[in-house]
């Protein structure tokens, strides 16, 4: 592989000197972008593009020929894992994620299987290496996978849901059933990940979107212990690099100490936690990511300035920063008002690592 040209991404995971805080956006490849818009009309689908390793390829660099980021991360989607299973996602316009068929019965979840991403999710694998080729040293490329149990929300809600309440039944009525589930994802997380790492893979994110929804002791049994599992399952080195591990949980800011202990070199921040707070909390263990509300790119250009400044003065001197969203990007901002929030962090961080 093409030596890496930009590694201020990977050392500030790592909590080593940078000289300024790096940014990349969680979705930066998405609807957003009329470029992105025009590929996923080519492919013909969502899932069409996902499979397509020259327009994944295409997609994930997209972002990267706009603003000065300092990460590429795969194009892809965190249900691909059920749908190796047999699960049948499809995207309803305007509805989001489905399953044709969502887990109904535990005869359903008695006949899942381990996913062999090498095979199951070849499409995905080889879309890691074509990008990590085309890419050339330019940045480091980011790997991901939805938590075990937020793969389990879709898959048994059979889509977005708004109470969760066909997941939550189950994991009070029949804990030992949702156990079993979550134990059959952790390990095909593992594996997906450990491959999408063989590919190429520099960093991995593992996105806990549904992690909040659960109560103080049902999150740590039902979504921290198996992302705990799946970090010490985790390829740790490659090409003579650390590959940094990254876990985000939606809503997960009163866990920040617990999800410091799982071995995750980073935590994410949505924008609902403090990062100076948080960093004081758990900084001298973990690097952070975060943590700007996405609805602040809908403001103009001092705005976001502001915006920015604040979270940057919030985390303060030193690395072990990493500047992003507090989730996705929503597919009405401005483009030039994303390239606003990046320039900004460009053009004022660099006073906080001198």
């Amino acid at each position: 592989m093409p030596q890496l040209k930009n590694d201020r991404f990977l050392r500030a995971l790592l909590r080593l000197p940078v000289d300024r805080t790096p940014v990349w956006m969680m979705r930066q490849a998405g609807r957003y972008l009329p470029e992105y818009r025009a590929s996923r009309a080519e492919a013909g689908s969502f899932m069409d593009l996902c499979r397509n390793t020259e327009l994944a390829c295409e997609v994930t660099l997209q972002p990267l020929q706009r603003y000065p980021l300092d990460a590429a991360i795969l194009f892809s989607d965190i249900l691909t894992i059920p749908d190796a299973m047999g699960l049948g996602l499809h995207f309803a316009e305007g509805e989001g994620p489905k399953f044709h068929k969502p887990l109904r019965s535990a005869a359903d979840i008695e006949k899942l299987e381990v996913v062999n991403s090498e095979r199951d999710l070849d499409y995905v694998i080889n879309a890691v290496s074509t990008i990590r080729r085309e890419l050339n040293g330019r940045v480091p490329l980011i790997g991901f996978s939805g938590s075990p149990w937020t793969l389990a929300t879709y898959m048994i809600e059979g889509g977005s849901s708004r109470d969760f309440a066909r997941c939550k039944e189950m994991l009070y009525k029949r804990p030992e059933l949702m156990h079993q589930l979550l134990a059959v994802l952790a390990d095909s997380v593992t594996d997906y990940l450990n491959a999408q790492i063989r590919a190429g893979a520099q960093a991995v994110q593992l996105f806990d979107t549904w992690g909040g929804v659960l109560s103080h002791s049902a999150y740590r049994e039902f979504s921290l212990h198996y992302m705990a599992r799946i970090l010490r399952g985790l390829i740790k080195e490659a090409g003579g690099r650390r590959v940094p591990a990254i876990l985000f949980t939606k809503g997960g800011g009163q866990w920040l100490e617990a999800m410091a202990e799982t071995g995750a070199e980073a935590l994410g921040l949505d924008w609902t936690t403090d990062i100076g707070s948080a960093r004081a909390r758990v900084g001298g263990r973990v690097a952070l990511q975060g943590n700007l509300d996405p609805s602040v790119l809908f403001a103009g250009s001092e705005r976001i300035r502001r915006e920015v400044a604040h979270i940057l003065g919030a985390f303060g001197h030193g690395s072990g920063h990493v500047f992003n969203l507090g989730h996705g990007i929503t597919p009405k901002i401005d483009p030039d008002h994303a390239g606003a929030m990046i320039e900004a962090v460009v053009t004022l961080s660099a006073k906080y690592h001198t």
